[in-house]
C-alpha cells in the first residue's frame, strides 16, 4: 500500500546502516537467539524495549501488553515466560511498568474504554488492594504514578509465583525477577527495589519494595529518574 512505503522505506535505510557498520550482523542475528533478559512490559508505543536499556535486537525477549499485566490465566504470557525461562535460558525477568500508563489511568478512575476494561480489571483490583494508601496521596498526578509503581510490584510477584518460574528455581536453575519503572519526561528507569532470585525471598522483597514506594512520592521518582 503506497501509504506504508516510507515504512518500507525506513526499513531498507535501517537495514543498510547496520551492514554498513556491521556486515555480519544480520547473519549472527539469523543463526542464533541468546538473550538474558526477558522483559515485560506495557504495549505503549512509547515504551520500546530494546531502546531504553540500549539493547540491540536479538538481546532481549519482549512480551508486551496493555499495562504491564501477568495472569496465570494468560496463556500468551506464561507461555512467553515458559520460552524466555526454559528454551532460552534467560537470567533476568523484568517487570516494566511506566509513569503516564493510560491503561492504570483507566483502571484509577473507573474510566470505561470497551473490551479492555474486562482486561483492565487486573489493574482495577491491585488498586482496590492498597486503595487506602492511594487515598492518602493527594496530588492526582502522584496518586496516579504510585498506582502505576504498585502494578509493578504487583505483577513481578504474580511472574515469581508462576510454575515456570517456581520450578526453574526448584532446579537451581539462574534465574531473578525484578521490578522496574520507565518514566516519559525523562526516559529513565527507576528499579522498585523488587529483586527475587529464590522463592523463599518473595514475600521479604515485597514488603521492602512496598516500604521504598512508602518513603517515596511517585511524581518525585518520576521528575528525578531516581
Amino acid at each position: 500500500m503506497a501509504e506504508l512505503d516510507d515504512l518500507l522505506e525506513r526499513n531498507r535505510l535501517w537495514s543498510e546502516a547496520l551492514r554498513a557498520q556491521d556486515p555480519d550482523f544480520f547473519k549472527r542475528l539469523s543463526e542464533q537467539q541468546a538473550p538474558k533478559y526477558l522483559w515485560i512490559g506495557c504495549s505503549d508505543s512509547r515504551v520500546p524495549a530494546n531502546q531504553i536499556i540500549g539493547m540491540d535486537p536479538g538481546e532481549v525477549f519482549v512480551h508486551r501488553n496493555v499495562a504491564n499485566v501477568v495472569v496465570h490465566t494468560d496463556l500468551n504470557c506464561i507461555s512467553a515466560i515458559q520460552f524466555a525461562v526454559d528454551v532460552l535460558k534467560v537470567e533476568h525477568i523484568l517487570v516494566v511498568g511506566h509513569y503516564g500508563c493510560g491503561g492504570v489511568q483507566a483502571a484509577l478512575e473507573g474510566r470505561r474504554l470497551g473490551l479492555v476494561d474486562n482486561w483492565l480489571r487486573h489493574v482495577a483490583d491491585v488498586r482496590q488492594k492498597y486503595l487506602e494508601s492511594l487515598r492518602r496521596v493527594d496530588d492526582a498526578r502522584a496518586r496516579h504514578a504510585r498506582l502505576c509503581e504498585l502494578n509493578v510490584v504487583e505483577q513481578a510477584v504474580n511472574v515469581c509465583h508462576t510454575t515456570v518460574v517456581q520450578d526453574a528455581w526448584d532446579r537451581g536453575q539462574k534465574l531473578s525477577v525484578h521490578g522496574w519503572i520507565y518514566s516519559l519526561r525523562n526516559g529513565r528507569v527507576r528499579d522498585l527495589g523488587l529483586d527475587v532470585k529464590d522463592t523463599s525471598l518473595i514475600a521479604e522483597r515485597q514488603e521492602q519494595a512496598l516500604a521504598l514506594l512508602g518513603r517515596t512520592s511517585g511524581q518525585d521518582a518520576e521528575s528525578t529518574g531516581e
